[in-house]
């Protein structure tokens, strides 16, 4: 048996006998005398330090398997060697990548990581961001972007890509013994997703950047996060697609309120029932803040408002059971405004071209003693 396993039986001992005593010491208040807390505790001292034993040997015989030898075999000594190298990340995930990339930033030994960063250097003189960052700056995104959460988001190298749709879907017949199969097919169109690029910049100040208290890689995470999701919600919501991906509310059959005052729950109801059955599995709302105020009011034919409230952490508020999302850019009810698209989302597609790029700009603030960051994405998106 593996030490590891030997070890994990003496865990699970350990934590019988600590639970056991627990529930013979202690009081009807859940409270345990002074005696009986340090022998508690000395237990789950030593279930904390099995358990890392247990992450140890686990390990080594990780590291014994890739080795192809026994568990002691003298000559592989030092079960830690080796595994560095094996589990480095290459390319622009690397840890000395990273490291070069933002020395580079903040133009620190600049001539001496060029080499490491050459790796990441694009047509137009900007470094690739590091792997980790990467994901920061998505998660930074989806965070002030709900729209991200909800759509089908995917990486792509091509340029316009294109979306193979079925039109129409062929049936099933009833047929006699004996009788010819009938031939029935589906009929494919396509749907042509346009690339679109964004982009910022930030100006930071020469004492900020040389601050080495400053955490650099956040803040900039933060800012171009919250800028470009910004800018991405309005175009997915609202954008006319000149220049901009084409909005949900601009390409899609919403409620057309004739007034400020007259969205009624046969509107609502309505629109739930245009969906077909399997879209409205996984569909939502989505609206604007002022559109959920007359929502709330809203009644069924049994009086009882259609607008539920969340009773559990982590959950939305729903409408006819369906949760809803809200957004500023999604027009307010007014004559002839679309205020409230219900479907699911993930028929929209977001394909993120390339890995985002960051460029230092030395001259152009520089009077101002200042430093500029820009950052672009290309997206593609419909």
């Amino acid at each position: 048996m593996k030490k590891s396993m030997e070890l994990k039986e003496e865990r699970m001992r350990v934590w019988t006998e600590a639970k056991t005593f627990l529930k013979e010491h202690e009081a009807k208040d859940g409270t345990l005398s002074a005696e009986d807390t340090t022998t508690y505790e000395r237990m789950e001292t030593k279930i904390q330090n099995l358990t890392a034993a247990i992450e140890r040997y686990e390990r080594q015989e990780k590291l014994d398997e890739k080795l192809g030898t026994p568990d002691r075999d003298p000559e592989k000594g030092q079960p830690g060697a080796g595994a560095k190298d094996t589990e480095d990340k290459k390319g622009t995930a690397s840890a000395v990548y990273t490291k070069a990339f933002w020395n580079a930033m903040r133009r620190k030994n600049y001539f001496d990581v060029r080499n490491e960063l050459s790796v990441g250097v694009d047509t137009e003189g900007g470094y690739l961001v590091p792997d980790e960052f990467e994901r920061t700056l998505i998660e930074a995104l989806e965070e002030d972007n709900f729209f991200r959460s909800l759509a089908t988001t995917i990486k792509t190298s091509s340029g316009d890509r294109k979306i193979p749709v079925v039109t129409a879907k062929g049936e099933a017949e009833w047929i006699d013994e004996a009788e010819e199969y009938p031939f029935s097919d589906n009929t494919f169109g396509q749907v042509t997703l346009s690339a679109y690029k964004l982009a910022t910049i930030i100006k930071i100040s020469e004492e900020l950047l040389n601050d080495s208290a400053f955490d650099m890689s956040s803040y900039i995470a933060k800012e171009f996060g919250r800028r470009i999701a910004a800018k991405e919600e309005e175009s997915f919501i609202v954008g006319d697609g000149s220049g901009k991906p084409t909005g949900v509310f601009t390409s899609t059959d919403s409620i057309v309120t004739g007034s400020s005052s007259d969205i009624t729950f046969d509107d609502v109801i309505d629109m739930f029932y245009s969906l077909r059955s399997p879209y409205r599995k996984k569909a939502v709302w989505i609206m604007n803040d002022s559109t959920v105020k007359a929502l709330r009011l809203l009644k069924d034919n049994n009086g009882q408002y259609i607008w539920e409230p969340s009773v559990k952490a982590g959950e939305p508020d729903r409408i006819l059971n369906r949760p809803f999302y809200t957004s500023s850019y999604v027009p307010e009810i007014a004559t002839g405004n679309n205020v409230l698209a219900f479907g699911d989302f993930s028929y929209y597609w977001i394909a993120d071209r390339t890995q985002r790029t960051l460029k230092r700009l030395n001259e152009i603030y520089a009077p101002t003693g200042q430093v500029g960051f820009l950052t672009s994405e290309t997206i593609i998106a419909r």
